[in-house]
């Protein structure tokens, strides 16, 4: 058990490590901000586009990535994911979705509405698609993150398979719910992290109200009960959606990383019932630098994906931008 909590402690370092990372940034980013009735406030985004976006009328196919724990929007650009998608026609989107989990919380507390599946499943992505000329279906959407961001983009993908044909994880929390609902059996109550958050605003995130880590950790319950987290399992979802809807799934992780065994017990259930995937490891650790090398050959292989779909479909990778 000792060791499928480790978790935690790992994707916390997630957020200490980023100030410390090279700008690698050589695309433009842009920040949007826009309204989401999900969890009732405003929220950002980062976008890269592609570097002929403006002379085109193409739609491009998308690619959402997550963030870890205890991190925030600008992490993935910090780690360099615009400059790996320089040379794809893709548009990269990095949104904010706090410490949430990316789930829809079971009990709110303070008024909050913590409803971070729907933010990501219904804002996120129709403002997204409404914003910018994308491939707005399954065959041009890919999902894919860190650590927490890993464990999301997973359940994301496998709960609603329709809008996604590419999922992905690097560094996983893969066994976050799994672990929880192990100990809710066990009569336990699930673990809370230890010690005061702090409440120092982070000037690079900029919401009001929004930007410490005391504000951007939800108030109340996760989880309730031992239903709450099969809802919300990997292990459990993967297995219950039907094949020929099942999204294309990527994994990597580093030798170094306390998360290798819980994204290798992952790998083989996979295995056992023979659904495809694509799976790298190599060495590293829970951090930056192993962030930084991964993206993008992560990057490449769910673009890969999204253009075999969009082939099959009878759909170039980019489409020219329809006449009204």
């Amino acid at each position: 058990m000792k060791k499928q909590l480790h978790y935690l402690v790992a994707c916390m370092a997630i957020g200490l490590c980023l100030p410390d990372l090279a700008r690698a940034q050589s695309a433009a980013v842009k920040t949007v901000e826009f309204e989401s009735q999900a969890v009732g406030r405003k929220m950002k985004y980062n976008v890269a586009l592609p570097a002929n976006y403006e002379q085109t009328t193409t739609r491009y196919p998308v690619l959402y990535l997550l963030h870890g724990l205890t991190s925030d929007y600008t992490a993935w650009a910090l780690l360099g994911a615009p400059a790996a998608a320089r040379n794809l026609d893709l548009v990269v989107v990095m949104p904010d979705v706090l410490n949430s989990w990316y789930v829809n919380w079971a009990k709110s507390e303070d008024g909050q509405k913590n409803r971070w599946e729907d933010f990501i499943v219904k804002d996120l992505i129709g403002h997204v698609d409404a914003t910018y000329r994308t491939i707005a279906r399954r065959e041009g959407r890919a999902i894919n993150g860190l650590s927490m961001g890993g464990y999301g983009g997973l359940v994301l993908g496998l709960k609603h398979p329709d809008l996604f044909c590419s999922i992905g994880s690097q560094s996983g929390a893969v066994a976050f719910a799994k672990s929880a609902g192990e100990r809710l059996k066990e009569g336990k109550e699930l673990q809370r992290r230890k010690g005061e958050l702090s409440t120092k605003p982070n000037p690079r995130i900029g919401i009001e109200g929004f930007s410490s880590q005391a504000e951007r950790t939800p108030k109340g319950q996760i989880f309730v009960t031992v239903d709450d987290c099969a809802a919300s399992d990997p292990f459990q979802l993967v297995t219950k959606v039907p094949r020929d809807k099942l999204p294309h799934i990527y994994l990597d992780c580093g030798t170094e990383d306390r998360l290798v065994e819980s994204n290798q017990a992952f790998l083989k259930l996979l295995m056992e019932n023979k659904i495809p995937f694509t799976y790298a490891q190599s060495g590293g650790g829970h951090s930056g630098p192993y962030w930084m090398r991964e993206i993008g050959h992560a990057m490449a292989v769910q673009y890969a994906i999204m253009q075999r779909h969009l082939k099959s479909a009878g759909k170039p990778a980019s489409e020219p931008e329809k006449k009204q």
